[in-house]
This record gives C-alpha cells, sequence and structure tokens, in this order.
C-alpha cells in the first residue's frame, strides 16, 4: 500500500501536451526558429523551462531565460481554456479525498502556471503540498523535486506513490525511493517500464486506490 501520492502536472493531471507543443512551436516561430514537429518531444520529457530554452535557443542569460520564459507561458495562457484534466483523475482525486491520502504535485512548470492551471480547473484544493520547477535548481531526472514533494507531505518517500508520464520523471520518482506508476499508451508505455515504471495506465478511467494497490503487490508488471 502506499500513504500518499505525488503527481506530475502535465500529460498526468492535465492533458495538456497538444497545447505545449502549440505554444512552444508560435513562441519559437516569434525568435525564427522552425522547429520540425519530431523535435518538439523535447518539450515534453519533463525538463524545467530554462533548459527547454537554451536547448533551442542555446546559452541565455537569467533575464532573457525569465523573459522569454513569461512569453512563451503567455502563449500557453491564451490556449489554458481549452486543456481539460486528464480523463477519470478529478474522481481519483476525489476518492483519495474521501480516504484522507495526502496528494502532491511535483512538476517541472513554473510555480505561476501550476497555480493557475489548478485554480482554473477548481483542483487546489486536492493538493496539500505543490512544488514546481522555482523550488529546485536541478530538474528531473534529479530526484530533488520528489524529495521536496516528500518533505513537504511530511512522509517518507518509500511510503510515497508518484505518477509520471515522462521517462526523466520516473527516473528522478524512483531515485527518490518510491514506486512510480506510468502515464501512457501505445510505445510509450515501454519507455516508461524502462525508466523504472513498476505498472503503466493509460488514464484514470475506472481506476480506484483499490486496484492501484492491487497493481503494486507482488512483481512489477513492467517488463525487467
Amino acid at each position: 500500500m502506499f500513504s500518499g501520492i505525488v503527481f506530475d502536472l502535465d500529460g498526468v493531471v492535465i492533458d495538456s501536451h497538444p497545447a505545449h507543443r502549440r505554444a512552444w512551436q508560435q513562441f519559437l516561430c516569434t525568435l525564427g526558429r522552425q522547429v520540425p514537429e519530431p523535435k518538439l518531444d523535447f518539450i515534453l520529457e519533463g525538463r524545467k523551462r530554462q533548459d527547454i530554452l537554451r536547448h533551442f535557443l542555446g546559452e541565455l542569460s537569467e533575464s532573457e531565460l525569465a523573459g522569454f520564459g513569461k512569453r512563451k507561458d503567455e502563449f500557453f495562457e491564451k490556449m489554458a481554456e481549452t486543456v481539460p484534466p486528464v480523463a477519470g483523475v478529478v474522481a481519483f482525486l476525489e476518492e483519495l479525498e474521501k480516504l484522507a491520502i495526502p496528494a502532491a504535485v511535483a512538476t517541472s512548470a513554473s510555480e505561476r502556471r501550476t497555480r493557475l492551471t489548478l485554480e482554473r480547473l477548481q483542483l487546489t484544493h486536492h493538493f496539500k503540498a505543490v512544488v514546481t520547477g522555482d523550488d529546485v535548481f536541478e530538474g528531473k531526472p534529479s530526484p530533488v523535486i520528489y524529495q521536496f514533494a516528500a518533505q513537504r507531505l511530511n512522509l517518507p518517500s518509500e511510503h510515497l506513490l508518484a505518477i509520471e508520464d515522462a521517462p526523466r520523471g520516473v527516473e528522478a520518482a524512483v531515485a527518490a525511493g518510491m514506486r512510480c506508476i506510468g502515464v501512457a499508451d501505445g510505445s510509450k508505455a515501454e519507455s516508461l517500464c524502462q525508466a523504472g515504471a513498476h505498472h503503466v495506465i493509460t488514464d484514470f478511467v475506472g481506476l480506484s486506490v483499490r486496484t492501484l494497490a492491487q497493481s503494486l503487490c507482488g512483481q512489477r508488471s513492467c517488463a525487467s
């Protein structure tokens, strides 16, 4: 069993990947950068925004990182109203609340975007703790963000379950001492298994605490 759950945000709590791809593409276009669609997969791997900016734009000063980051978020915010929760996640969060199982968010997203997103979807009250990319120096796969989440929940990492959709995020959670459930479908599921996920789900539809606990019993369902 587990004493609490730590959720990644993008791709786990909110179905935001399509909007993020569009926002980054539009932002980069304003700077004259035409990025092929496959190369945008880089933005979905749990990296901090600063690391993504450096990847596409090269070395940047702190003021440039802040300014470009704000501009990119403005593109995303224009699309935010169309970004829904991942299927079934609201019902699952409600069950956690009823069972008094604490939940946290550990996301590479900025504090501002995370707060606005949770408020817009009226999900803030479901999370006892929120750790964002602004709280840590090292992004995933460093375990620091998950270690911070455990501290803020006041629970040992080994008593917590992480839910992630990117291999780097799975690696971060496992390195922090947590078991991890992946959220993916098709070929992406295998990459989460290889990163160390214990089990992979496509979404939260029909998922309950009981069925999740059963999936964690015994051997990993992911191929070793």
